[in-house]
């Protein structure tokens, strides 16, 4: 899969040193990855979740460094994109307020 704006994971692990590893991680296998489905995307990521934004669009939301951050991305595997939206703390997914800036 290619991923679209790596350099904003980048941004957030220089100020969550916690997740740095877990965010090189998830581009690794993510790149390594040949989804065709969610299905496929569970296979590798058992904890992804698909949730729905307030535009009615698609997300996935997959767990990062134990839970404690969480990584919202668009996965087109139609086209082997991986769009990475936002990536938040758990405090901040849980305000659900990213749902409506999606």
């Amino acid at each position: 899969m290619r991923i679209i704006k790596t350099s904003m994971l980048r941004a957030f692990w220089e100020s969550h040193g916690q997740a740095k590893a877990s965010l090189g991680l998830w581009v690794q296998q993510t790149k390594a990855a040949e989804w065709q489905s969610f299905a496929d995307v569970r296979k590798t990521f058992p904890s992804a979740d698909r949730v729905t934004t307030a535009s009615s669009r698609s997300v996935v939301v997959f767990n990062i460094a134990h839970n404690r951050y969480r990584l919202i991305a668009a996965v087109h595997c139609n086209t082997r994109i991986v769009y990475t939206l936002l990536v938040l703390t758990h405090k901040e997914y849980d305000a659900s307020t990213w749902k409506e800036q999606l």
